[in-house]
């Protein structure tokens, strides 16, 4: 679901990036008032989390790949736009250091799976949980299909930019400039796989972490149920978060295992593989045995290098072990999250503390003017 460079025409591109800055703008303006030292950390960790989650890919029909998203549990905790910029941070850091969907493409993937992602997921969740209490087993329900409609939608949203390439974007003759599959073959190709094993994955992701909260921290489930008094977590909450950063690192020492499954994701390929006889073959049995193009699309080809990420695919250069560069590429990753965090959390306290300072220095000014007068 990630969108590569070169799949999508500058025009699409440009207008996916105008269609979520909005969003964008409104999530930083909802946070920013919200913000305080409780909820940097938890941005940070379900950015985090999500980047985790998408490393574990899972086989799909047709020889590809894809995995789950994070987004249904992000936005249940967070609330939809903290879980916009927490799923976009994420999203962001894959494509600058490891090539996981285009620069190019940033908009329109941010838009699917964040934007798209969590205002589904959120509103689907309030919905089906109703007025149920923190703890009701509802919310465990209502958790799972808000995750799964969400990134079924994500899914949808990606396959219709795939597939409306080919009627606005092609040369004189009729051969498309970028993604080479038209609507009818993009849609079906993106949503079995989605509607299967990885909107099923996101399911039991969302509805088992929050089956676990539930249990385990139930203030953080607060924040977006109904009946909440407070409009933050609880005290003493951020205590019990550790547990969930210790899941986060057994989930980074588990990553290896998302390299269990082979294939690249669909509409995922490189220039390469359209000269590669096998993934030529890969390419055709999932997109219902339709043959790609005998070479790289010309708009696809010269996009595709518009940016070369310091460590393509989660494998840097210097490890040889493909399992532990993979594993190394996820603690990267989510220390880039985790330390972004700690430096938005420091200086939220030096603005607090200089706003605090003003506020003091000024309250001295007008009271010394009164006892002037």
């Amino acid at each position: 679901m990630h969108i590569p460079d070169g799949y999508l025409s500058p025009a699409t591109c440009v207008t996916l990036y105008a269609g979520a800055a909005p969003f964008w703008w409104i999530a930083l303006r909802r946070v920013k008032r919200a913000l305080n030292t409780r909820l940097i950390p938890l941005l940070s960790l379900f950015s985090a989390f999500s980047f985790v989650v998408m490393m574990f890919n899972l086989p799909l029909p047709g020889g590809t790949t894809g995995h789950a998203l994070g987004v249904g549990i992000a936005a249940i905790v967070l609330g939809p736009w903290a879980s916009i910029l927490a799923i976009s941070t994420a999203l962001l850091i894959q494509a600058i250091f490891f090539g996981d969907g285009g620069i190019t493409a940033l908009g329109a993937n941010c838009f699917n799976m964040a934007i798209v992602g969590s205002l589904v997921a959120y509103g689907l969740y309030r919905v089906f949980a109703g007025h149920a209490a923190v703890t009701a087993r509802r919310r465990v329900i209502a958790a799972g299909i808000a995750g799964y409609v969400a990134i079924n939608a994500a899914a949808l949203c990606a396959a219709i930019e795939f597939g409306i390439q080919p009627y606005f974007f092609h040369d004189a003759s009729g051969t498309p400039l970028y993604a080479p599959y038209p609507l009818t073959i993009a849609i079906p190709a993106m949503m079995i796989g989605h509607l299967t094993f990885a909107g099923i994955a996101e399911l039991i992701l969302s509805a088992g972490v929050v089956a676990y909260l539930q249990h385990s921290n139930a203030g953080l489930l607060q924040f977006t149920a109904p009946e909440s008094a407070s409009e933050g977590l609880p005290r003493g909450e951020r205590a019990k978060g550790r547990s969930l950063w210790l899941a986060l690192a057994a989930l980074l020492l588990l990553t290896p295992l998302g390299l269990r499954a082979v294939g690249a994701a669909w509409g995922e390929w490189s220039v390469r593989d359209f000269a590669d006889p096998q993934a030529r073959r890969q390419m055709a049995g999932a997109s219902l045995q339709h043959v790609p193009p005998a070479h790289a699309p010309n708009g696809l080809q010269r996009l595709s290098s518009v940016w070369t990420a310091p460590f393509p695919d989660y494998a840097p250069a210097i490890v040889r072990n493909q399992s532990f560069g993979y594993m190394l590429s996820g603690m990267f990753g989510a220390g880039l999250i985790v330390l972004a965090g700690i430096i938005l959390t420091g200086l939220n306290i030096l603005i607090q503390h200089y706003q605090l300072r003003l506020h003091g220095e000024a309250s001295v000014t007008s009271n010394a003017g009164e006892q002037n007068r």
